[in-house]
């Protein structure tokens, strides 16, 4: 597996110091494609290439198939491998993920139109109607609900968690906290971190698919930064009832967060937060 953060020589300038000038040493988070092919009886596709943060990659692919729409559930992929990849000093690059789809799996017609970067999780798609999918795991029906308490400490918990963030400070996090039935608990049962944000809730929606939970109901989805579309997306093709952020959600998320029937949480800091949609489910 690659490695997750990089040390590198910095230069240090501090102007409000008896020595403004330095030479440090500072931890980097790594940033490197990622190939996802695909496998079926009709022969292989190279399907798409993101910017990621290598480190939990079967996740992440399994994660960004099921927000594709091409699975949703376990026994569709039934091997994920690394396939050869080498750098200048041929070493393996671990930069190329296969994934074997069962044979009544329909396959893609085509690839990405371009990569997916770091910052954008439906870059190549033809047109914003075409990622407005009906998934198989409606969160709509979803009868989760929630203390506002519970939701206030919620960013506290996943950034406490946050093992790559604190080395490096370049990353984003998506936690997924599973509910107690009075809504008053949560328990954290599955953290991913990334360059990407959606590569991070990618990860989660993986390890759910893989390790048979979905849909992923009965859950928070905890996450840095803001609301987009795609995460909103994501969150409804996994069944995740709620979705909360510590920064704002975009106009076109909270317009599908509302369609889906997804819980949309946005400006979650500790002492409040606004909630966008579906505010039913958070108890006043």
């Amino acid at each position: 597996m690659g490695r997750l953060s990089q040390r590198r020589r910095v230069r240090k300038f501090v102007l409000d110091s008896e020595y403004p000038v330095r030479d440090k040493e500072d931890v980097l988070a790594v940033e490197e494609p990622l190939e996802i092919r695909l496998a079926g009886p009709s022969g292989s596709l190279s399907y798409s290439v993101t910017m990621r943060t290598p480190g939990d990659d079967f996740d992440l692919v399994a994660g960004f198939l099921v927000s594709e729409g091409v699975v949703w559930e376990p026994g569709q992929i039934i091997a994920e491998r690394f396939c050869g990849g080498e750098d200048e000093e041929g070493r393996q690059t671990f930069n190329v993920v296969q994934a074997q789809l069962r044979p009544d799996v329909r396959m893609p017609d085509r690839g990405r139109a371009v990569y997916t970067s770091s910052s954008c999780g439906i870059c190549g798609t033809d047109s914003i109607e075409s990622v407005r999918r009906a998934g198989h795991h409606s969160p709509a029906d979803d009868g989760v609900r929630l203390l506002p308490e519970l939701v206030a400490g919620l960013p506290a918990r996943l950034r406490a968690a946050q093992a790559l963030f604190d080395k490096t400070g370049g990353v984003h996090a998506a936690g997924l906290f599973r509910v107690g039935d009075d809504g008053t608990s949560a328990e954290l049962v599955c953290l991913r971190e990334d360059v990407g944000r959606h590569n991070a809730v990618d990860k989660v929606v993986g390890w759910g698919l893989r390790s048979g939970s979905l849909p992923l109901a009965g859950t928070v989805l905890q996450v840095s930064g803001r609301a987009s579309f795609e995460l909103v997306q994501k969150a409804a093709m996994a069944g995740i009832p709620v979705l909360a952020a510590v920064s704002a959600p975009s106009s076109l998320a909270v317009e599908l967060a509302e369609e889906s029937g997804v819980t949309l949480i946005g400006f979650s800091r500790g002492t409040g937060f606004n909630v966008y949609a579906g505010h039913e489910r958070v108890l006043s």
